[in-house]
C-alpha cells in the first residue's frame, strides 16, 4: 500500500447525537432522525462552512451497519433529510463496525488524489429501529400476492403460506461464517491470551472515569445543540462505578468459565457522529478555530476468524502502520482504541508487546517495545460511551483531534478499530 503524500489531508470534529443505550432515550428516533440533525448541525453551525457554502463540500460520505429494507444509501437519504443543497454527491459506506473510519480514509483518499478537498464523513446506527427479516418463503408469496392482480387471486396466492413460511429473522451480532456470537470470539481470545476478569474490569472502570470527568464536560463541544434529542448528554457513561460493582456482574457469554460482562463490554448502543476530512485548500471553507489533525496514513489488515483471535487484526494493521514509518510503541503520544471489549484492547496490547507474534505475522522483526498504557482513551472508549456501528469511526477520530489538540505540534496518535469478519482499520494522525 502506497503512503500518502504528507500533509495532504487532515481530520477535523464534526458534532454527534448523544449515545443511548438500544431502546432507550433514542428509540423514537431511526437512523435518518438521528443523522439529519447532526448533519445539519455540522455544517451549518460553528463548526462548518456554513449552510450557504454547503454545495461546496466535495462528497458526503455516511454509513450504517445494519441493513435498511427503505434506504439504500444512506449517505444521499440522510443528505436529503438534512435539506442541504442537492448537487453535493453522496455515498454509503459500511465496513462494520469500522463503518464511518472506513468512510474517512475513503475520503481522505479523494483528497490525496485531488479529487477532493473538503470532504463529509460519519455514520448512524439506531439499533432500536432494526427491521427484522421475513422468511424467504413467506417473502415470496407477499411479493408475489402484491402482484396478483385481483383480490381472489391475491387471497389464493396469500393461501399458500405455510407454517414453516412463519420463521422471522432478526440481525444476529455474530459472524456468520463461524456462527459464534463476537462476546463469545471475545472470550476465546481472552483465554488465548491470558487476560484476566481483573483486568478487564479494572480497564472498563478506567473508560468509566475518563468519559465521566467533570461531568463528561470534554464532550460537550462535541454534541449537538442542547434541545436536539431527547437527551443533552451520553446516558451510559456511570460516574459511581466501582471494581466492587465490575466484579459483581455475571458472565455473558460463557457461564461456566468466562470473564466478560456488561461490564466490560460495549453495549448495544443508538447514536450518530460526523467528522470532517479536508486538503490544506479545504480548510479555507472551514473556521480558523476549529481544531485539526494532520492525517499522515492509515491501514488495514485481516485475518483468518478460524485460525486467529476475531478482533486481533489491529494489532497487525498498527504493527505494519508503525514499522511502514519507522516508529516504536513509544512514539505514539495518544492511542483511541474502539472498546467492543475490554479484553479485546488488552489482547491487541499483549500482541503488540509479543516479538514471537508480530515476527511470525507482521514486518516487523524485532520488536516494538512497551506499551504506553497511560495514554489509551483518556476520556473513556465504547465501554463507558456505547458503540453504534456505524458512528463509532467518526466519534473517535473527532475525539482524537479534540484530544491532540491539547497536545505539541508533532504529538502523534493511533486510531484502532477492529470490525466483524476478522477487520482492523487503523489511522495514524499528527497534531499541528
Amino acid at each position: 500500500m502506497p503512503r500518502m503524500t504528507p500533509g495532504s489531508a487532515f481530520v477535523l470534529p464534526g458534532l454527534r447525537s448523544p449515545f443511548a443505550k438500544i431502546d432507550r432515550e433514542l428509540s423514537r428516533c431511526d437512523g435518518l432522525a438521528l443523522s439529519a440533525p447532526v448533519i445539519q448541525q455540522t455544517v451549518a453551525g460553528d463548526g462548518g462552512p456554513g449552510r450557504d457554502e454547503a454545495g461546496r463540500i466535495d462528497l458526503f460520505l455516511w454509513g450504517a451497519v445494519i441493513p435498511s429494507l427503505t434506504v439504500s444509501n444512506w449517505g444521499r437519504e440522510v443528505w436529503f433529510d438534512a435539506g442541504l443543497d442537492a448537487g453535493v454527491p453522496a455515498q454509503g459506506v459500511v465496513q462494520a463496525c469500522a463503518t464511518s473510519i472506513a468512510a474517512a480514509t475513503l475520503g481522505a483518499g479523494q483528497v490525496a488524489a485531488g479529487r477532493a478537498d473538503l470532504v463529509l464523513c460519519g455514520g448512524v446506527e439506531s439499533m432500536s429501529h432494526t427491521q427484522i427479516g421475513l422468511s424467504p418463503g413467506l417473502s415470496r408469496t407477499i411479493r408475489r400476492a402484491g402482484s396478483a392482480g385481483s383480490p381472489p387471486r391475491m387471497v389464493r396466492t396469500l393461501a399458500g403460506i405455510r407454517p414453516r413460511h412463519l420463521r422471522i429473522s432478526a440481525p444476529a451480532v455474530k459472524e456468520r461464517t463461524t456462527g459464534k456470537t463476537m462476546g463469545r470470539h471475545a472470550e476465546e481470545m481472552a483465554r488465548e491470551w491470558e487476560i484476566s476478569r481483573e483486568a478487564q474490569d479494572r480497564f472498563a472502570l478506567a473508560s468509566h472515569e475518563g468519559a465521566t470527568r467533570d461531568e463528561g464536560a470534554f464532550f460537550r463541544p462535541l454534541l449537538v445543540t442542547p434541545g436536539t434529542f431527547p437527551v443533552d448528554r451520553d446516558t451510559l457513561p456511570r460516574a459511581g462505578t466501582s471494581l466492587e460493582q465490575l466484579a459483581g456482574l455475571r458472565t455473558a457469554f460463557s457461564r461456566s468459565d468466562g470473564t466478560l460482562t456488561a461490564g466490560n463490554s460495549t453495549p448495544l448502543t443508538d447514536g450518530a457522529a460526523a467528522c470532517w476530512v479536508a486538503s490544506e485548500a479545504g480548510l479555507s471553507l472551514l473556521p480558523d478555530s476549529l481544531p485539526r489533525a494532520r492525517l499522515l496514513d492509515w491501514r488495514q489488515a485481516a485475518i483468518d476468524p478460524d485460525r486467529e483471535g476475531l478482533l486481533i487484526a489491529p494489532a497487525l494493521a498498527i504493527a505494519e502502520l508503525l514499522h511502514r514509518h519507522g516508529l516504536t510503541l513509544e512514539d505514539i503520544g495518544l492511542w483511541e482504541f474502539h472498546e467492543a471489549f475490554a479484553a479485546q484492547v488488552l489482547c491487541t496490547i499483549a500482541a503488540l508487546e509479543d516479538p514471537e507474534w508480530l515476527a511470525a505475522r507482521s514486518s516487523v522483526k524485532e520488536g516494538l517495545g512497551s506499551f504506553p498504557r497511560d495514554r489509551i482513551n483518556p476520556n473513556g472508549g465504547s465501554v463507558a460511551l456505547g458503540h453504534p456501528f456505524g458512528a463509532t469511526g467518526a466519534r473517535i477520530l473527532s475525539q482524537t483531534v479534540l484530544e491532540l489538540a491539547a497536545h505539541p505540534a508533532g504529538t502523534r496518535a493511533i486510531v484502532s478499530v477492529c470490525a466483524a469478519g476478522g477487520l482492523g482499520h487503523v489511522a495514524l494522525l499528527e497534531a499541528v
